[in-house]
Formats: C-alpha cells, sequence, structure tokens
C-alpha cells in the first residue's frame, strides 16, 4: 500500500483558555491548506478524530460542524476511539484512499479539555473502561499503576527507571515549539512529585490538554516525500481483569506485527518512533510490544539513553510525548503521525533525527482496548 502525506500540521498544546475549537481547527487547517498548496476545493473528505465533545462540550456533530467551519461541503464523520481516536481517523482515511472512494482526505483530531474541573474530565475519560472499572472508582492512573505494579515486580524494574522516560521526554520537547511542557527535569524531580496512584507520581502522568492537529492525506504521488506503508489496528478487553497479561497490549502485539508485515520490515529498520505514553509504563511496555526490546529490557534502555535523539535507534517520542508535549486526547494520534511526517520530511527542526527514513506512530485506546500503528516511509 501507498498513500501519500501531503502535509500535517499541529497547533500549540496546552491550557488555552482563550481558544475555542472553532477557531483550533479552522487556524490549523486554513495553515495546512496554505503550506502544502492545496486548494480546500480538492479535499473529498473529512474525518474529525475526537473523544469528549458530547461528554463535556454537549456537541456530538463534529463532521458537519468543522465542515461548515471550513466550507466544505464533503462528506464528513467524526471518528471515536477513546484516546486513539486520532489513529483510528488516519487508519479509516488511509482505507477511504485505498478503496478508490476518495482522492484526497483532511485529518483532523481536536480536543478541548481545560476548560472543565478535573474530575469531570476524569469521569469522562473513564467512559473509555469498563463498567466494573468504573463501579469500582477506577481512573486510568490507577489502572496503569496495577499495570507498573505487576510489571516492576516481574521485572525488577526501578522507580528511577520510569522517572527516566518523563525525563528523557521533556527533554526533546524543550527541542519542540508546539509542546505543552518545555521545562526539562530530572529524575530526582519525578521521585519527589505527588503521588497519584502508586507508584505513579504526577510526573509520569500525562496533563490535561487541549489542542488540534491536522494532516491531508492523498493517492497523489507527485507531490510528497513522504507515504504510509501500514496502517493496522487491533482490540483487546476494555477491562484490565479480563486480560492474560497485564504487562502486556495484546492489541499493540497484533497491530504491530501486522503492520511489519504489511510494510515488509522489521522493527529493527525503525529510525523513530511515537508511542502512547499517557504514563511512563505505558511507554516502557509499548517498546517491548513494537519488539524495540525483549520482555522486561526497555526500561534499562530507556535508563541508559537508548532511544534519546542523538544517542540510539529508534528515536523515541521526538515530540515530547503525551508526557511533554501534551495529550489531547482526540488530536494525539493525528500528531503523531504529523510530528513523523516531518521527521522524514527532514523539517522537524531542533529535534531532527539524522538520515530518518523509517517511522512508526503507536496510539492506544483506554487501557490498550484499542491500538492503531501506522508505519510511514520517506520516497
Amino acid at each position: 500500500m501507498n498513500v501519500q502525506v501531503l502535509g500535517g500540521l499541529t497547533s500549540n498544546f496546552g491550557e488555552l483558555w482563550d481558544t475555542s475549537p472553532r477557531s483550533l481547527v479552522r487556524e490549523t487547517c486554513y495553515q495546512l491548506f496554505k503550506n502544502t498548496s492545496l486548494p480546500k476545493s480538492k479535499i473529498d473528505a473529512v474525518l474529525v478524530a475526537n473523544m469528549l465533545s458530547s461528554s463535556l462540550g454537549n456537541q456530538d456533530h463534529l463532521g458537519a460542524f468543522f465542515a461548515e467551519e471550513l466550507g466544505l461541503n464533503v462528506p464528513a464523520v467524526k471518528v471515536e476511539a477513546a484516546c486513539a481516536s486520532g489513529g483510528m481517523a488516519v487508519h479509516l482515511a488511509v482505507l477511504s484512499i485505498l478503496s478508490g472512494q476518495y482522492k484526497n482526505v483532511l485529518v483532523v483530531g481536536v480536543e478541548k479539555m481545560t476548560d472543565y474541573k478535573p474530575e469531570l474530565v476524569n469521569k469522562a475519560l473513564m467512559g473509555a473502561g469498563s463498567e466494573g472499572e468504573r463501579e469500582a472508582g477506577a481512573t486510568f492512573s490507577s489502572l496503569y499503576a496495577l499495570m507498573a505494579t505487576k510489571y516492576m515486580a516481574e521485572y525488577k524494574t526501578k522507580e528511577e527507571e520510569l522517572a527516566q522516560v518523563a525525563v528523557k521526554n521533556h527533554y526533546h520537547a524543550s527541542l519542540s515549539s508546539h509542546a505543552q511542557f518545555k521545562n526539562q527535569i530530572t529524575i530526582d524531580a519525578v521521585l519527589k512529585s505527588p503521588m497519584i496512584a502508586t507508584p505513579l507520581k504526577i510526573l509520569d502522568c500525562s496533563p490535561i490538554s487541549d489542542g488540534a492537529a491536522a494532516l491531508i492525506l492523498s493517492s497523489d504521488n507527485k507531490n510528497s516525500k513522504v507515504s504510509i506503508v501500514a496502517s493496522q489496528s487491533g482490540s483487546d478487553s476494555l477491562s484490565l481483569s479480563q486480560r492474560e497479561n497485564l504487562t502486556s497490549l495484546k492489541a499493540a502485539v497484533i497491530s504491530s506485527r501486522n503492520a511489519y508485515k504489511q510494510a515488509g520490515i522489521t522493527p529493527e529498520d525503525i529510525d523513530v518512533a511515537e508511542v502512547h505514553d499517557c504514563f511512563t509504563i505505558a511507554e516502557i511496555i509499548a517498546m517491548e510490544d513494537l519488539g524495540f526490546f525483549k520482555k522486561g529490557e526497555a526500561a534499562k534502555n530507556i535508563f541508559a539513553k537508548k532511544t534519546w535523539l542523538g544517542f540510539g535507534r529508534p528515536v523515541v517520542n521526538t515530540s515530547g510525548g503525551l508526557k511533554a508535549a501534551g495529550h489531547p486526547v482526540g488530536a494525539t494520534g493525528v500528531k503523531q503521525v504529523v510530528e513523523i511526517f516531518h521527521q522524514l520530511n527532514q523539517t522537524a527542526g531542533k529535534k531532527q533525527v539524522r538520515n530518518a527514513r523509517i517511522g512508526l506512530t503507536h496510539n492506544v485506546g483506554g487501557s490498550g482496548g484499542t491500538c492503531v500503528i501506522h508505519i510511514l516511509k520517506r520516497n
């Protein structure tokens, strides 16, 4: 398969209290049209990735909502797959182009979260969990804390090794113009930050964020240097209690293996990756699920800077990841593809990975109920 990425753009991520979802999407998309020199009249369809517009914003009909805002009278629909909404929207856009139905598809991811009380946001986010978890009062912090506790006990992982994930991603975010947190942090700062759900502290957790990201995907290969060469998704149980294993996400294992096969590559071929580090333990587990490290070895390799910019391959979360770039949930999966596009297009600025030719994105919904993988290659 071969779907071209004509362009990608990300808004600033953060506490954007003076910015509405309308203006976030409008400004991001119009700048994208300008950058790609593609008239908006050439757009055949719009896919809008979003998780929380209904529960927080009382607005469901986002396809028509943003098509109207952008002045596009084309098929437009909202895509929801929890925190993997962005990745799923890209996946469906790829399939629609491969089917021959559309030539140029605009994918938009957007979320506005900071206008609401944290307890309301947490309740809304747990809509991606199981009924039993909600009845027990669980949050995603506590669910990932259970996964961290199991992983640490099984592989003798230290809290300092979890903390190093956050340190790395804050360092990468310090090189980004769009990240929510551009400050560098230390392992000691992570360890001394307030406990959220043992062993996860506040600096082990991604923030509540606002933001938007947009991509134009196309069947036209004349004006693009970057292609999506694999697009796969997988699923698993909503509830942790139904999982075979708490130290791996089956959806990620299955979808990544299928993506490698589709692209005709192996994990060793990946130069740069954006993975779903909603919590530090999530990045560690992802490194093993994706085949970058053997089981139980990811934490030690991250601690040794094997995935840091300028140190090894693959370089992971050059955007700062969810942890430091921010996590406006509907926008995250789109932002990941935007970041890899710029890495392969050699337009990533200070965080550019030298000679990056193949990149991967890993976008997870809930605690692993959904996972979407994309592999991109420089043409």
